[in-house]
């Protein structure tokens, strides 16, 4: 499983990622956080979901269950909402051709108070302060 969040301070502005990603049995096995500069919200929720897939496809998982607070990025990667923004549309893109590397992947809207959803966000959060660039924990 994959928890993923994306934050920025101002739209656009300073912004960082985080993910977290669990085994079966809901043990953590990664968790990572970057500072990415500045985009928008928007941007960096789908840059910490791409960080993630990847993160997985290193591991050479074929099924994953990626959890978002995003309601937004869930609906655009589940074709109920169409991607207007150029600069999303590219990074959808990155998304889908990524999809293509695993047997299944779904795509969970999950609440912001989820507590491993919050654990990503305070990672997002810790970046942010620091701004210190990669961490991994």
């Amino acid at each position: 499983m994959v928890f993923s969040d994306g934050g920025a301070r101002g739209n656009p502005g300073p912004a960082a990622i985080a993910f977290i990603i669990q085994s079966e049995t809901g043990q953590a096995v990664i968790a990572r956080s970057s500072y990415i500069g500045v985009c928008t919200n928007n941007q960096a929720e789908y840059r910490a979901l791409l960080a993630a897939l990847e993160a997985v496809a290193a591991r050479k998982t074929e099924k994953v269950i990626c959890h978002l607070d995003s309601e937004l990025v869930v609906k655009q990667l589940s074709g109920e909402y169409m991607v207007k923004n150029k600069e999303l549309k590219q990074l959808w893109k990155k998304v889908q051709a990524m999809v293509n590397q695993f047997k299944e992947v779904k795509f969970v809207n999950v609440p912001r108070d989820q507590s491993v959803i919050q654990e990503v966000d305070r990672l997002v959060n810790m970046t942010l302060d620091t701004s210190a660039g990669d961490r991994k924990f």
